[in-house]
């Protein structure tokens, strides 16, 4: 499994890859430190039962390059641990607080909310360890999830997107498959903005209504705790068959290469944002080049966390983290953008270009070794 991942590794990383095991509590997790010569790594802590090392590698570097196109003072890193994270509440707690412990000493990583962890998640690292990002307000974070920071951002890169493909977001059609913290504050944002909301999936369905639902609405009832494939005021789908569901702006929010090469071609839309991390095989991202469709990457477009999550870390307040984010998004979406317009590249070539010229700039001013 190590050999493997040095297929991936470069001049820029991985720094560090640890493996962590302890039977006593069931614990079983990986941490991948990839570049830091613009500071200490940030970067979410994932809890899912499948999580490969080449992934989490993979998410990592992700987090490197939307650092680094921030222009944050942190390199990128990732954690995932192996678990269900609809265990029980006290076992949970347990095992957040036993992969704090073993990550002390990992001084150069710094562990945020992601898939299956949380403001409380982070409390409980705060707590063993004094080191992570996204905490509660009552321990005077800014709870990102909560304000929807990442949300925020995409309708921020969305609204940058619709002048490189004769698309006005009042009145444009969105679809967003995984409607969850993320998913669900992008679609409120956009709607904000004039946007319509006519599908939306979670994990275990589907929701569509092309007459268009109330995102209020859609939220409270996904808060109930009640499946999306439930709600009253749309029609039942299984959950991969969102992908078939035709809009404007198709919003991936949930987990990686959920587009790859064989449903690419069910896709109608005019732009895919991309709000999770790599959710579009690179395969699928050049088919939906070549047919014209404007893929807004990854570590471009959903920044707007990791930025709230560095003002946070800095001591910074929401109102400023909001502002900030504004800011960097808007005008590092353009420049990807438009410079992928004048070079004839593929946004995410133009993207990786962007962030890999400034961490290497971080680099030459660091004793690297």
């Amino acid at each position: 499994m190590t050999a493997d991942i040095f297929r991936f590794a470069d001049d820029l990383g991985p720094a560090k890859i640890v493996h962590i095991y302890k039977p006593s509590v069931n614990l079983k997790a990986i941490v991948v430190v990839d570049n830091v010569a613009a500071g200490p790594a940030i970067g979410g802590t994932r809890m899912a039962p499948d999580v490969s090392v080449e992934e989490c590698f993979r998410l990592a570097r992700a987090m490197t390059f939307k650092n680094a196109a921030a222009g944050l003072a942190h390199g990128g890193g990732k954690s995932v641990i192996s678990a269900d994270p609809a265990m029980l509440a006290d076992q949970k707690e347990e095992t957040i607080r036993a992969f704090a412990s073993a990550i002390v000493d990992i001084t150069d990583y710094i562990a945020g909310p992601d898939m299956g962890t949380d403001e409380s998640a982070m409390a409980w690292i705060q707590d063993e360890i004094g080191r992570s990002v996204g905490l509660p307000r009552e321990l005077g974070g800014i709870p990102l999830d909560e304000i929807g920071a990442t949300g925020f951002g995409l309708a921020v890169a969305a609204e940058v997107a619709q002048d490189f493909c004769d698309l006005k977001l009042d009145g444009a059609r969105i679809v967003v498959q995984g409607f969850g913290s993320v998913g669900k504050h992008a679609a409120r944002f956009l709607a904000e903005k004039g946007a319509v909301l006519v599908g939306a999936s979670d994990s275990k369905g589907a929701t569509v209504n092309q007459e268009g639902m109330e995102v209020a609405d859609l939220i409270a009832f996904k808060d109930s705790g009640k499946p999306i494939a439930g709600y009253p005021n749309g029609k039942k789908l299984k959950r991969d068959d969102i992908v078939g569901v035709p809009c404007d702006i198709w919003i991936l929010a949930a987990r990686p290469d959920v587009i790859h090469a064989d449903n690419v071609d069910g896709l109608d839309c005019k732009i895919v944002l991309q709000g999770a991390n790599i959710p579009v095989t690179l395969e699928a991202e050049a088919a939906l080049h070549k047919r014209g469709v404007l893929c807004v990457p990854d570590f471009i477009a959903n920044a707007g966390g990791v930025i709230c999550a560095a003002v946070e870390y800095h001591g910074g307040a929401q109102s400023s983290a909001f502002a900030i984010i504004e800011e960097k998004l808007r005008t590092n979406t353009r420049e990807v953008l438009q410079a992928a317009k004048d070079e004839g590249l593929k946004p995410r070539e133009a993207a990786i270009k962007l962030a890999d010229t400034r961490v290497r700039s971080a680099m030459k001013l660091r004793r690297w070794g």
